[in-house]
């Protein structure tokens, strides 16, 4: 019966997505009947859920015992019936707000991209400390159970929508940047994504031996215009300098494993998209409070990658730039983007950051609504869609990029265009601050003191050049 269905959702799931194609959609901006493109469609963005089962205490018993077709009814009877705001993660009421309205946003869709990061943070101190002891195979069975009841959540609201996914560093058994590579989070969870996320939609051998590996995957699912290509860069974090040997080597494999991606996608003339949870470049918030003085001035900076990986994957990406269409990150939880090297190109490369859902780090919950053309599935808007606790406590439409930045093109033109407005264009600049928290303006960190290390941080990804960029800003 599993096997009928699947070929079913399989069926379906091709008519739609050739439909699609061929049917308009109104776009996300203003400005959209302006742009040189025929057709287009709309998908979401969403990232950084990290769902806490933790949130009312008094139900976890009860969740351990039941079976996970169980948990929404059981998360139901809590008394805790709204979202939890800033410093908290994502609970049960905030997960359905955010997915319902995501699902509400777009009458129909070609996929879903989802960032990574379904567990909540410090998920296995948290466990161990409600259920009195440190049992392996009892955090094992709980946390599957959360991740299959996020899949479930899912499913039920995107009926037959492919989820493109990618891990992020809590989606793990063994914590957080712990990921083991070949090890049992993977190997419990590759089918339940590729049957329930993905529905089929990349080839199976391949990805069941790159996933089980190391995390890692390519789909193409019917009536694509482009490959998809998720990493995990978790194993690239700076956060696992004291890997092993075998976890390093698992990390260099998966370079390796991209650059023959890379090479035969050109020799078939495809386009790619790049998903990655963790972007290349510095961590600007840890920057900022570790290093800057009261000038503003860095004395250092904290990356986000590991260099020697960074190094080669920039390389990478600059000298195949032409066949990579865009890239996609999540995990900073804020409102941004990343411009990346690219090797004979006029314009630099994008990578475009979808917020969080959760609100644990001040940030407003919020995810992106993107606008493409059917024709060759390029980029040309986005809306942001938010949760503003201190104004408007439901999901709604924030802020269009088109409108806000007076753009009517191709999206990575206009975020190549907007890096250098930014440092000159005060309203520009404003609203760029303002929208990097989704709209909680009280706890945004930007200042005039330290806005150069946030401008730098879109453009310059290596560690000197960026040093060097915030320390010259003002010159």
């Amino acid at each position: 019966m599993r096997t009928s269905l699947k070929n079913v959702r399989f069926f379906i799931f091709s008519l739609l997505f050739i439909s699609l194609l061929t049917v308009p959609i109104s776009g996300c901006g203003g400005n959209s009947s302006e742009t040189p493109v025929g057709k287009t469609t709309r998908f979401v963005f969403i990232s950084d859920m990290h769902f806490s089962p933790f949130f009312d205490e008094t139900l976890f018993n009860d969740l351990v015992q039941a079976d996970v077709s169980q948990w929404a009814g059981i998360f139901q009877s809590s008394t805790i019936t709204k979202p939890q705001s800033w410093g908290n993660e994502t609970n049960y009421p905030l997960l359905i707000q955010a997915l319902d309205s995501a699902r509400e946003q777009v009458n129909s869709m070609p996929f879903l991209l989802f960032g990574g990061d379904i567990l909540a943070h410090k998920f296995r101190e948290k466990f161990f400390g409600l259920y009195g002891k440190e049992d392996e195979e009892a955090l094992r069975s709980f946390s599957y159970k959360t991740v299959a009841f996020f899949v479930s959540q899912v499913r039920e609201r995107f009926s037959e929508v492919p989820v493109l996914f990618i891990l992020g560093n809590v989606d793990s058994y063994a914590g957080d940047y712990r990921i083991v590579p070949g090890g049992p989070f993977l190997a419990d969870t590759a089918e339940l994504f590729y049957s329930e996320f993905l529905l089929g939609g990349a080839d199976r051998e391949k990805y069941f031996e790159t996933y089980s590996a190391g995390g890692y995957y390519v789909a193409d699912p019917p009536g694509s215009k482009v490959l998809f290509v998720c990493l995990n860069a978790v194993l690239f974090s700076v956060h696992r300098a004291d890997a092993t040997a075998e976890e390093k080597d698992a990390a260099w494999k998966q370079l390796d494993w991209l650059e023959e991606t890379f090479v035969n996608a050109g020799k078939e003339d495809r386009k790619m998209w790049l998903f990655l949870h963790i972007p290349p470049g510095a961590d600007i918030f840890g920057t900022v409070h570790t290093y800057m003085d009261d000038a503003g001035h860095i004395s250092d900076a904290v990356t986000m990658w590991q260099e020697k990986y960074q190094q080669r994957f920039l390389e990478l990406t600059a000298r195949h730039a032409e066949n990579i269409e865009a890239g996609f990150a999540g995990h900073t939880h804020m409102d941004e983007y990343l411009l990346t090297p690219s090797d004979g190109a006029q314009d630099s490369g994008t990578i475009v950051i979808s917020p969080s859902i959760s609100p644990l780090f001040g940030n407003n919950p919020a995810f992106k609504v993107m606008k493409m053309d059917t024709a060759g599935w390029k980029l040309l808007d986005y809306r942001s869609v938010a949760y503003l606790f201190d104004s408007a406590p439901e999901f709604a439409a924030y802020y269009d990029f088109s409108d806000t930045y007076g753009s009517d093109g191709l999206l990575r033109d206009a975020l190549n265009k907007l890096f250098s407005e930014l440092a000159t264009d005060a309203v520009k600049r404003q609203a760029y601050s303002r929208y990097y928290y989704s709209g909680h303006d009280a706890g945004n960190p930007i200042d005039d003191i330290n806005w150069p290390a946030y401008w730098c941080g879109i453009g310059t990804l290596y560690k000197p050049d960026y040093i060097d960029c915030v320390n010259h800003y003002f010159e």
